[in-house]
């Protein structure tokens, strides 16, 4: 089985004490490729250096919404700088983690706006995919993308939303990023919008370390997890797991140009 890991953030310091042996079990059970997402700006360099160090790993950088108070005005600056340099380099793949998070209501709403838009229009100028964090926000994100049309669209990470707002994505060009979520038995709603969703619109992640599946509750979640993953939502969507990991892979490399 081929599996792609659309978005992880193995850069983090919860694997630090075992990110090669990770990377090697992972590749062992058929992750071929990860996907790094830089969230702020002081982690833009260990996220490239991971994509420089290992060929299976690719690096995106962006400004997270929920880091919204580490972000400064330099820093959309300093990663409009990053994509300058990096033009052309196969292995910067998208720009994100970036987009707008409203669960949260500490988070200045019109601040976020602006913060997505600048990096909205990177994604368009250096016509690279987003990489989307869509939390409680679909209709303003889905308006927003509306203006900007995206040529590369990109994903929509972690989608949990109706079908109805899956389907505006998809018209966009946009793919939806599967993951840990829609394994658990409470996640309903979300469950019997998955079996209605064209198989060339998904995309499969882990968020490692977060969103662990029903499988691994609690623990941290990693791409050597990715195989169960795909396991349980074939299941939930009704077909054999090599069918959903054929496509998702196809789509990612058609996203990715890889």
């Amino acid at each position: 089985m081929r599996l792609i890991d659309t978005h992880t953030h193995l850069d983090f310091p919860d694997f630090d004490a075992d990110r090669s042996r990770l990377l090697a079990n992972a590749a062992a059970r058929g992750v071929e490729r990860m996907v790094v997402l830089g969230v702020y700006q002081a982690n833009f360099q260990r996220v490239w250096d991971l994509a420089c160090a290992d060929t299976r790993v690719a690096a995106a950088l962006g400004l997270h919404p929920v880091y919204l108070d580490q972000h400064r005005p330099e820093h959309l600056a300093q990663l409009r700088d990053w994509l300058e340099r990096l033009r052309g380099d196969p292995r910067l793949c998208a720009v994100g983690e970036f987009g707008l998070d409203y669960y949260l209501e500490a988070l200045d709403k019109d601040r976020q706006q602006a913060l997505f838009e600048a990096q909205l229009q990177m994604a368009c100028d250096f016509e690279l995919p987003a990489l989307l964090h869509v939390r409680r926000s679909h209709a303003q994100v889905i308006a927003t993308l509306k203006r900007y049309k995206p040529a590369r669209a990109g994903v929509i990470h972690a989608f949990a939303g109706s079908y109805e707002e899956a389907r505006e994505y998809i018209k966009l060009g946009f793919r939806l990023g599967l993951g840990g979520a829609a394994t658990w038995p409470q996640a309903v709603r979300l469950r019997k919008t998955l079996a209605r969703l064209p198989l060339e619109s998904v995309v499969l992640e882990t968020d490692a370390p977060d969103m662990a599946p029903v499988m691994y509750p609690g623990q941290r979640n990693s791409p050597e997890h990715l195989p169960e993953i795909a396991a349980a939502l074939a299941e939930v969507i009704g077909i054999e797991v090599d069918v959903l990991a054929d496509a998702s892979s196809k789509n990612a490399c058609e996203l990715f140009g890889w």
